[in-house]
Parts: structure tokens; sequence; C-alpha cells
């Protein structure tokens, strides 16, 4: 088994539970965000499986029935009113999964990953925006400041696609099979709500107190989708 040092989380533009568990650590636990390394997982493509089978890696690809869709649908919406959001649910029509996650790639080239995810995650939940959409990763680096060719071309560069493969490797390596995913040390944590455990062994000793709900704010799947704090 492997042991990297550094905490980490395999999120994804994609799920539903990645963007609650992103809120939740930036919101509960800002000092167990800002220590963990951020790492993709996305359905690669017909290219990217190619490249990643070449790497001798392999995605963890299990199929949803219906029942389990619409039970997600359920429970998302359960938990976004737990936290006082509001959220419109976005439409994938054949979408391509690299586009948002290759300039994710390029925006934390410049710095700016974390607010890549904050402003894609936005879009796609709580507008319903297709991130898969070029129109909307040039709206991101518009609002980033960031150029808008960089991100938008992204899917199409040799080097990010490279990137890509490494990126969904470590995925393979780590046993990722749906996310949220939490790896510290040798410990594990899948689904939102293994989410405080994790947080206490990032934190150490003492830090298995979980903090108090925060008041409600007036603001605004791939891998196993098993249970209800994971999916992919």
């Amino acid at each position: 088994m492997r042991r990297d040092r550094v905490p980490r989380w395999y999120f994804s533009l994609r799920s539903p539970y990645s963007w609650l568990a992103y809120r939740d650590l930036r919101t509960r636990y800002p000092d167990v965000l800002d220590r963990l390394e951020w790492r993709p997982f996305w359905e690669p493509d017909a290219l990217s499986e190619r490249l990643l089978t070449e790497a001798g890696g392999a995605f963890p690809y299990v199929a949803m029935s219906r029942a389990k869709h619409l039970y997600i649908l359920q429970d998302v919406r359960r938990l976004v009113r737990e936290r006082g959001e509001e959220s419109t649910w976005p439409v994938d029509r054949d979408p391509c999964w690299e586009v948002p996650h290759l300039a994710y790639l390029a925006a934390q080239d410049e710095g700016r990953g974390a607010e890549f995810v904050d402003v894609a995650y936005r879009l796609r939940w709580n507008e319903g925006r297709d991130i898969c959409d070029s129109g909307t990763i040039a709206a991101i680096a518009r609002e980033l400041g960031l150029g808008e060719s960089r991100l938008v071309e992204a899917v199409d560069d040799p080097k990010l696609r490279e990137r890509g493969t490494t990126a969904l490797l470590e995925v393979h390596r780590d046993g990722v099979f749906g996310v949220p995913f939490f790896v510290n040390g040798y410990e594990k944590f899948w689904g939102i709500d293994r989410l405080p455990a994790f947080a206490a062994s990032v934190r150490g000793p003492g830090g298995a107190v979980e903090p108090a709900r925060e008041p409600a704010s007036t603001s605004d799947p791939g891998g196993d989708q098993g249970h209800a704090g994971g999916c992919g």
C-alpha cells in the first residue's frame, strides 16, 4: 500500500457529492482544506482511456442503475437543503469531462486551480450550466482574469493530455473508486459522510470534535456510486 505524506482529496467537477464536500471543507474545515493536495477525478474519453491503458492504468467504471440515479437525485436535494443551499440540477448532453478537468490543470498552472473549482461548481450546481461547453469554460476564464484560449483549448493540448493521464494514474494507484475520496497516510475515506473523520485525522490529536452546524445561508456521477456520501 502506498503512503504519501501530504493528505489529499480526489474531487470531480461532475459529482454533486464532491461539490458538497468542497463546500463543507471551505466552510467547516478551512484549515484542513489549506493542507490538502487537490487531485481531479473524471471519467475518461476514448483518447484518455487509451493513454491510461498504455500507461498501465485502468479507470474504475461502474455503470449506475436508474434506481440509483433517482436515489442520488433525492439524496442530494436533501443534503443541499440541510446546508441552506439552492441547486439547479444540470443536464449533461454527451459530456466530455476532459473539457473542464484539463482546463482546471491549466488554471492550476496559473495558481488559480482552487478558484477555478469554486467557479465551476457554482456554475454547474447553483446555476445548472454545462461546464463541458467551451462557452462556459471561457466564462470561467474571464471571471478569473485568465486567458480564454488557454483554458478552452486545454482539451486539445497534448501536454495537458499527458498530465491528465498522470492524474488518472494516481486515481488508479491510490485505489480510488468514487468521489469524494480522501487519503491521509495509509488511511482512506470515501464519501462526504466520512469527511469529519478525515478532517480529524489530518488535524491530529484533539481534532475529532465535529464543528457546530453552521446557520442556513441565504445564498443561492463514472466511479462507484454505491452509497449516499460518494459517487463518480
